[in-house]
């Protein structure tokens, strides 16, 4: 679940992009001050963040250029009701990675939102190659999995269910959360499919080498936690 920060003082705006955000399943803060903004994307982990350019306390373009100047890497779409090129120039200017002008379409933020996560994504896999949790380990290229030496059987759900829930660590994940990522939106099969799954891996995991990697968060779903 990728987590969206909103920079934005016009309350009404900041509140209808949140409600857009989570109803397609993203996880999102909204904050209405700059200074705020700022410390919120330096110090907080998220995946993309959207700023307005004219905020109180420090504008949009600031924050964007501390934020890269402290190392913060996430896709920043920068929103403003000048449409400038000169503007436009400046934000990309301080590392902003899209502009848009208000008002805008929300079907269209929605859209590049989707490309910026999806292009950051791409890169992250081709950087890491591998998900590591003890002896478990997964090849995120050839899509295998193996257990110290041995290779396990997985089918293809069986894989990307604990590829999932490797690359979101620590993170407690909701049955209808694995469904939409897993199985996809269109799924509308029985949702019991989620715990048959993960009653699956654990018999070829877990009681095969003694283990408990998986993690049971009742009343929500699953975790894969940090060894200790």
């Amino acid at each position: 679940m990728a987590r969206i920060l909103i920079v934005e003082d016009e309350i009404k705006i900041a509140r209808f992009v949140e409600l857009e955000l989570k109803h397609e399943g993203y996880e999102v803060k909204a904050v209405h001050d700059g200074t705020q903004g700022s410390e919120e994307i330096i110090k907080e982990d998220y995946d993309l963040a959207v700023l307005d350019v004219m905020l109180p306390g420090m504008s949009g373009f600031e924050i964007c250029a501390k934020a890269r100047e402290a190392g913060v890497k996430i896709p920043i779409i920068m929103l403003t009701a000048k449409d400038d090129v000169t503007d436009k120039l400046s934000g990309f200017d301080k590392g902003a990675d899209d502009y848009m002008t208000k008002p805008f379409a929300i079907e269209e933020l929605l859209a590049r939102i989707k490309v910026h996560l999806s292009r950051a994504k791409a890169g992250e896999e081709k950087k890491v190659k591998t998900l590591e949790y003890g002896k478990l380990k997964l090849n995120i290229t050839s899509h295998t999995a193996y257990y110290g030496d041995d290779e396990l059987t997985l089918t293809k759900k069986e894989y990307e269910l604990l590829e999932y829930l490797l690359k979101n660590k620590d993170t407690a994940l909701s049955r209808d959360n694995i469904l939409n990522v897993v199985w996809g939106y269109e799924y509308f099969g029985d949702t019991n499919v989620v715990d048959v799954y993960v009653r699956y891996l654990r018999q070829k995991i877990d009681d095969k080498y003694g283990v408990k990697i998986i993690g049971t968060v009742r009343g929500i779903g699953y975790i894969i936690r940090s060894e200790e």
